[in-house]
């Protein structure tokens, strides 16, 4: 059975040096990378994003992280050369183990990503899913500060993220978006993509998420649903049109989110 993560463990306090730590985001089209007052999920620098390797194997992604990591560390008086990296994959990831692979090359598939980038950046990193990583700057920083109870935390992007939490701890990889409703994987329905690709209004996509949300409420009773990913920018025109049970927000960090978390989950190292 999965250990649930505590959300405090490796947090800023009397063991770090200091808060800046550099927080890289891997998506299957680009990468968004910065460096991160994890005291308070600040930026510490500018948000950046460059495209992602085609193909995104891990030999080429990990050459080009490496490339970021100088980047940043020759710009900023933090972070120190030796401290921590997070990174974000569009993966399950087990231990610092790849299980899965999502729009990047499938070599990622049981390897073990913490140490390779541990090699190629010569640094310690933590690699952490990309939703989760979403999850913990947003409980941390953004819209879910402060909630306690089960808290969810669902992407909308190419597919559908998610991100739960019981009294602030992470249930890592819950991978909500592959619940299948009426027969279809519910990302290929009510993903934000799915609704750029069929042509739908927002009423009418707001009723594929009324579908799709009403199920995940059903299986886990939560206090609170916070929406993310790029189409949280529009939470206007679709939240109203849903009923749900539990209360529903839009995310704060948005496209920042994934690069605050993975540096949250840095401090882990």
């Amino acid at each position: 059975m999965t250990t649930l993560a505590p959300l405090s463990q490796g947090l800023p306090g009397a063991q770090a040096p200091h808060g800046h730590r550099i927080g890289i985001d891997v998506g299957g089209t680009g990468i968004k990378y910065a460096v991160v007052d994890t005291t308070d999920g600040t930026l510490a620098g500018p948000l950046r994003q460059i495209p992602t390797p085609q193909p995104a194997t891990p030999g080429a992604v990990a050459d080009l992280l490496a490339q970021l990591v100088v980047e940043l560390t020759a710009e900023a008086a933090d972070p120190q050369p030796a401290l921590p990296v997070g990174v974000a994959l569009p993966a399950i990831i087990r231990h610092g183990v790849a299980r899965s692979a999502a729009n990047i090359d499938r070599g990622w598939i049981g390897l073990d990503a913490n140490a390779l980038f541990a090699r190629r950046l010569r640094r310690r990193t933590q690699v952490i899913n990309d939703a989760d990583a979403a999850g913990l700057a947003e409980v941390r920083y953004g819209a879910g500060r402060g909630s306690t109870g089960v808290v969810l935390v669902i992407t909308l992007g190419t597919g559908i993220g998610s991100a739960l939490f019981v009294e602030g701890r992470l249930l890592p990889n819950t991978e909500l978006g592959h619940l299948e409703i009426g027969g279809f994987p519910a990302e290929t329905r009510a993903s934000a993509v799915a609704r750029e690709l069929e042509g739908l209004d927002w009423k009418d996509y707001a009723g594929r998420l009324q579908q799709y949300l009403s199920h995940v409420e059903f299986l886990f009773s939560p206090d609170l649903i916070i929406v993310g990913g790029g189409i949280s920018a529009r939470c206007r025109d679709f939240l109203p049109h849903l009923d749900l049970r539990t209360r529903i927000i839009p995310a704060e960090l948005r496209n920042a989110a994934g690069v605050v978390g993975a540096a949250v989950h840095g401090l882990q190292c």
